[in-house]
Parts: C-alpha cells; sequence; structure tokens
C-alpha cells in the first residue's frame, strides 16, 4: 500500500503588493507523480529553488494543492477534515533544531506531543523511552537541550516526532547546520529508524552521500522530477547531475573519472569499499593477462 500518492501536484507562490493587489505567480512544484510505499527510505534532491521543500510540506499538509491531488496515508491532504490525521501519519523534522525544541528538559520536549494528542501518562513515558533509544539519545534524557550539541539536538526533535508513532517522517534538509559529525549521527538515527522500526523515512537533501542508502532516489529541477531510480541509476548520470548544479559522492566522482581515463568499472560505484573491491578486480585482471 503507497503511503503517499500524489498526482499531477502543483503548487503556485502568489506574490502580492502592498495593498494586495496580485504582483505574479511563481509555480514552485509542477506537475509532480510521486508514490512511496509503506516502509521505504526514499530520498529527494535538487538545487536551492528546486521545489524539493515546498514538496516536502505538501506531506504533512503545512501546504496543500494549487491543482492536483496527494493523498497520504490513504487521506486527501486537501480536505481539512483530514489535516489532523494526516499530521498523525506524517511527522516533520526541519533544518534547525532549535526551532523545534521547546522543553527545558530532554524527556520533556519529546513527551510534549504525545501529551498534546491526549496518550495516557504512562504510555507517554513509554513512547519517550523507545523514541530516545531509537535515536540514541536516552542517556540524555534528563540535560537540558541546550547544553547538546547540534546533532544531538537533531536527534531529540527526531526522537519528539518519533513519540507520536507517525508512519513516516519527512526530514527536510536536517542536516544543512550541522556539521560532518553530526550529519553522521542524524543520517544513521534515520536509517536505523528505517531499518529496525519499519518507519517510512523521506530525506530532502542535498548531500550527496547521506542519500546512497536509500531505496529510491527522486531529483528535482524547476518544480519537476527530472530524474529518479536507485542511488547506483542516479548517480551513475554524472554528467546530467551536473547539468542539474548538483555534486555526486566523491567515490562515485573518482570512480567516473577512473572510467574516463580507461579503468574498467562499473557505473554508479557509490562507497569506498565497492570502489576498493572494483580495483582488485581490475588489478587481477590484468594480472591474468601477463
Amino acid at each position: 500500500m503507497n503511503i503517499i500518492e500524489a498526482k499531477k501536484l502543483v503548487y503556485e507562490y502568489i506574490r502580492r503588493d502592498e495593498e494586495g493587489n496580485i504582483e505574479g505567480v511563481s509555480r514552485a512544484v509542477d506537475g509532480v507523480d510521486l508514490s512511496v510505499n509503506q516502509g521505504e527510505f526514499i530520498a529527494i534532491l535538487g538545487h536551492n529553488g528546486s521545489g524539493k521543500s515546498t514538496l516536502a510540506k505538501h506531506i504533512n499538509a503545512l501546504l496543500t494543492p494549487t491543482e492536483g491531488t496527494i493523498f497520504v496515508d490513504g487521506k486527501d491532504t486537501s480536505d481539512e477534515a483530514n489535516i489532523w490525521d494526516v499530521r498523525q501519519s506524517a511527522g516533520m523534522v526541519f533544518q534547525n533544531p532549535d526551532n523545534q525544541i521547546i522543553g527545558q528538559v530532554v524527556e520533556e520536549d519529546v513527551g510534549f506531543g504525545p501529551e498534546n494528542m491526549g496518550v495516557p501518562t504512562k504510555e507517554i513515558w513509554e513512547r519517550v523511552e523507545e523514541s530516545l533509544k531509537a535515536v540514541g539519545m536516552y542517556a540524555y534524557r534528563k540535560h537540558s537541550p541546550n547544553k547538546l550539541s547540534g546533532g544531538q539536538k537533531q536527534r531529540v526533535s527526531i526522537a519528539g516526532v518519533l513519540a507520536m508513532h507517525p508512519k513516516c517522517i519527512i526530514l527536510d534538509e536536517p542536516t544543512a547546520m550541522l556539521d560532518p559529525n553530526g550529519r553522521k549521527e542524524v543520517i544513521r538515527a534515520a536509517r536505523a529508524l528505517n531499518q529496525v522500526e519499519g518507519v517510512t523515512v523521506i530525506l530532502i537533501t542535498h548531500y550527496m552521500e547521506e542519500v546512497i542508502y536509500a531505496d529510491r532516489v527522486f531529483v528535482m529541477d524547476e518544480g519537476k522530477v527530472v530524474l529518479q531510480g536507485t542511488p547506483r541509476e542516479v548517480f551513475s548520470r554524472v554528467e546530467k547531475l551536473k547539468g542539474l548544479r548538483l555534486d555526486v559522492p566523491q567515490v562515485t566522482l573518482l570512480a567516473y573519472e577512473l572510467q574516463k581515463a580507461g579503468v574498467n568499472l562499473p557505473d554508479g560505484i557509490l562507497t569506498p569499499e565497492e570502489l576498493a573491491e572494483e580495483l582488485k578486480k581490475v588489478r587481477q585482471s590484468e594480472d591474468g593477462r601477463q
């Protein structure tokens, strides 16, 4: 069953002058079709202004379509009566964790969402414990969020969404403000949620290394999906991605340059270990011919 189903989705931002008259219209999402199965790890890539964050906000019903439809867990997001259910099914984590953390103590912050949902007290604390353990932050449950690093704060934000038991978590550039270690922490937590807890993860990012473990990748440009497939299929299109002002993982680029120099390597190498293994095969093949 598809947890997310978008058909011919269009969203237009309307610009108005001081009197409220329409000055112009810009189309941020332009005819997007997107299907996501329950339990998938999906990555959406694109340069700034490509429409990826606008699309993400539709999955959580923060925005509703100008045209077309999007269903989340079988519910049409355009119907106001469905908004509460949609937001319980699809939780969202934003770029800046400081905008989402409101509690003075980590465990209180994580329990805030379930409390607002009217979850019984005993179950709230059970959810807080399981959510903090899922993101590796249980040892910090009594700490003040202000004393945590950026990566730790973002993992607390994810735990706060997870405690509401969503079927899907949308991570909208969750590592944009973090250092490399913080980025690794957050992506590791997202992968664990997907693989261990079975939560559908939608990762919006422009860091290529973060998406190599995704099931599928969608690349956006000017509001449209212009490329989609497995990470290997997408990152095999090095020149196409460069044309879209996007990078590829460094090891993929290195393998691509070696290919161009005549080394017999497959397309879309994603990890250093994979490259080392393929180079070993090349060496053994050459030794066998001598």
